[in-house]
């Protein structure tokens, strides 16, 4: 079963296209550089507009403090 819809990916596409040309800005303002950037922004958009796109991971954002005991 596919991850991402069609709309989606279409999305990332335009955003990539924006990128390359150089018309592409993050949050702040500023001009993105960045391949990863670039695709986190495209699926950020595709989410907003309600595409098919898996949640964001939650690993990423809180991680577990493990402790060892001696």
């Amino acid at each position: 079963m596919a991850k991402y819809g069609k709309s989606a990916a279409k999305n990332v596409a335009s955003t990539m296209r924006r990128k390359k040309k150089g018309t592409l800005k993050s949050g702040s303002g500023r001009k993105v550089k960045s391949r990863k950037q670039a695709i986190a922004i495209g699926l950020s958009e595709a989410r907003k507009k309600g595409a098919k796109v898996p949640r964001k991971s939650s690993r990423k954002t809180s991680r577990k403090k493990t402790s060892k005991k001696k």
